[in-house]
């Protein structure tokens, strides 16, 4: 029977091509408008690390002194001290940990026919390429005594290994990095989470560092930070350890807490911490706040996904009910054009449901085919998307998930619209056409 309604569906869809084409036309824009925004909302805030994403925490204190405080979502800042950031990795509660840093470096190629450039770095301890899911290419991590040992040792990116090394094994070789070596101990396989979960605070949408080097290194290179520096008081700094010893807030910290249990525990932990310090003469606050957030919720803290986004989200869909409206006037003017046809197959024995039903398949169909047109349409969205906003590159491509959203979307927005005239269709008395035939 369904083949049968399909058909029919097919053959009214011919008699009527301008109408129907409208049709489509009117729920392709409205689908295109929605999922071109859906589809950005969604991977700007679905969740990076699925499993593992609610075992990964970012560290918070509030390290601000009476009278100052943190204008964040919160109150509390979103980095650490150097002294706080060394004292609480020395805990053995967190299962893995990576402090991190975001620096840089200017990059001397021996091959031919390149000039000097500049590459952002990750400077963080070799948990990190497990913790965050870092997939290798080539090599793997620096062992465990370098977190705490220095060593001029590096990992780098793919992007990076095509350009030097024309995507050969590079472990073993060694890069110029401001003018000291460092030996390549891995190639990381291509990896660009968006948004950057684990340094939302400096740029979520800004690209993955292409170098990775041990926070070991940071007082013996004395490293610049590349992302955000905060304090609280004016400080003077005759030398570099006159920062490391400062109250200057320029680093991260993530840990890993695999229960309930350890992460009760380590939120005593860092209370206790606190406590502890008092009497140095820092954390003066009564009041003084700890916390540690979860990958998820440390995008919501920083508000990865804006308001804006909600309210663009809002006004696609209200777009979708217009386009929606249009469609349900084309859909009476079209239905109410085949009244005789249709009283006649009533006389004949044809059942108001299988009237119906066969309306409902009939817009089914215009709307899968407004879905696939909406589709297409979406992705040209998109690439504007792109050509306008550098930084959503990788917020422009559909997964299955979404194609299978914006079909669902058209073919259930279509069959809502066509419920009204379906309905007023299969009332059709059909004397009243029978006496004019």
């Amino acid at each position: 029977m369904f083949q049968y309604y399909l058909k029919l569906s097919w053959l009214s869809i011919k008699r009527t091509p301008m109408l129907s084409a409208l049709m489509v036309i009117a729920i392709g824009l409205g689908i295109s408008v929605s999922i071109t925004v859906l589809t950005v909302d969604y991977l700007m805030s679905k969740d990076p690390l699925p499993g593992k994403s609610h075992k990964l925490f970012h560290v918070q204190l509030d390290t601000y002194n009476k009278g100052n405080t943190d204008s964040a979502p919160g109150g509390l800042p979103y980095q650490l001290t150097y002294q706080d950031l060394m004292n609480l990795s020395r805990s053995e509660i967190p299962s893995k940990q990576s402090r991190s840093l975001r620096s840089g470096f200017s990059v001397i190629p021996e091959k031919v026919g390149l000039t000097p450039f500049s590459r952002s770095a990750r400077v963080i301890d070799n948990d990190f390429f497990e913790m965050f899911k870092v997939p290798f290419l080539f090599g793997s991590p620096w062992e465990d005594e370098v977190n705490n040992k220095a060593k001029k040792v590096v990992v780098i990116a793919k992007r990076l290994n095509d350009k030097l090394f024309d995507g050969e094994n590079s472990v073993g070789k060694t890069i110029n990095l401001d003018k000291q070596l460092f030996t390549i101990v891995g190639v990381i396989d291509t990896w660009e989470p968006t948004p950057r979960f684990y340094d939302v605070n400096n740029g979520a949408f800004s690209d993955t560092e292409q170098l990775f080097i041990p926070f070991s290194l940071i007082p013996v290179l004395e490293l610049p930070s590349w992302g955000s520096n905060n304090a609280w008081k004016s400080e003077v700094f005759e030398s570099y350890e006159d920062k490391l010893r400062s109250e200057t807030m320029w680093l991260q910290y993530w840990v890993q807490l695999d229960t309930k249990a350890k992460q009760e525990e380590y939120r005593e932990f860092l209370a206790g911490y606190v406590e502890q310090q008092r009497p140095l003469g820092r954390f003066e606050k009564e009041d003084a706040k700890t916390d540690i957030k979860d990958v998820v919720q440390w995008m919501e803290n920083n508000r990865v996904v804006s308001d804006d986004n909600s309210v663009l989200v809002g006004l696609s869909f209200m777009f979708l009910a217009v386009c929606m409206l249009n469609t349900i006037a084309l859909l009476l003017a079209k239905y109410l054009k085949r009244a005789p046809e249709v009283g006649v197959r009533r006389a004949l024995g044809a059942s108001k449901l299988e009237i119906f039903t066969q309306h409902i398949v009939d817009v089914g169909l215009i709307g899968l085919a407004g879905g696939a047109l909406g589709l297409l349409l979406g992705q040209l969205g998109l690439l504007g998307v792109k050509s306008l906003y550098a930084n959503y590159e990788r917020l422009v491509n559909m997964d299955l998930t979404l194609i299978a959203t914006a079909i669902g979307l058209a073919i259930g927005a279509s069959i809502i619209a066509g419920l009204y005239p379906a309905w007023l269709i299969c009332r059709t008395n059909p004397s009243i056409y029978l006496k004019t035939q």
